[in-house]
Formats: C-alpha cells, structure tokens, sequence
C-alpha cells in the first residue's frame, strides 16, 4: 500500500515510539474502513485522559488514516476537504482569529478554543479562515 493509497504513516515517526495498549485497543475497536473520525480520535482521547496527539500517533503507527476533520480541512470524499470559504466574516470573529497567528497562520487548537468562545461551529471558524487567506496549521492529532 503507498502513502496516497492510505498507507505508511508510521515512518512518520521513530521506530521505537511508545504507544498506549489502551489507545490501541480503542482505536482497533472503532476503526473503519482503515480509518479513524477526527471526533472519534477526540473522543478517545478524552475517556483515556491522553493527549489528542498521543491517540493521532497511534493511528499513525497502526496505519490508520485519521479522517473527517472536524474543521472540513481532510479526510471526506471524494474531494477531501469540504470547508469552504465564508461569505462574510465578522470584524470580532476576524479579530479573534489574527490576535492568535502565530507566523500568519492559526493553529488547529487556538481555532477550536475560538470557535467555543465565540459558540461557533469548528467548520465556521475555519470557513472564516479560507475567506480571510489564512492557514490552519499543527492539527491536535497530527494529520498536518
């Protein structure tokens, strides 16, 4: 199997990564398809109390394609990202998004905690971002 046929995400990281038996079992246990929902992957994190990126490495390492993004950035088919850019965006909600840039770019996290304090979807803060020409970047569980 290559990389763009699903595969291989496990060079990512060292041979010698440590994983969790728990978070191995979870993830078989829900995996689909050879994949994992970003919601699922969350959702696994939190009833083991580990780290999201600690479950996106396991998947990585089990070669599971971590799919659905909940901020419509990867994972759908076919055209793997669903999010589209907004009509408009509000001059608070453009505010909030580029007081946390780091580099121009927002990360995955600060955009979650945005879209909660503003009590927007995820896809409406990163719908936000197409319309403004900024990037998403450091997903929590590691796609990218």
């Amino acid at each position: 199997m290559t990389k763009d046929e699903g595969g291989h995400f496990a060079h990512k990281h060292p041979s010698d990564s440590e994983t969790d038996p728990r978070v191995i079992g979870a993830l078989k246990e829900r995996a689909s398809e050879g994949g994992i929902p970003c919601a699922v992957a969350f959702k696994i994190a939190s009833e083991l109390d580990v780290t999201p990126e600690l479950v996106g490495k396991t998947a990585d390492l089990l070669e599971l394609r971590l799919k659905k993004c909940q901020m419509g950035l990867f994972g759908y088919e076919p055209d793997k990202r669903i999010v589209k850019p907004a009509e408009t965006v509000s001059e608070e909600l453009e505010t909030s998004i580029r007081e946390k840039l780091t580099d121009n770019r927002l990360s995955c996290e600060k955009a979650w905690e945005i879209a909660k304090k503003s009590g927007l979807t995820k896809m409406a803060v990163s719908s936000a971002c197409e319309c403004l020409g900024i990037k998403i970047n450091a997903c929590q569980l590691g796609a990218f």
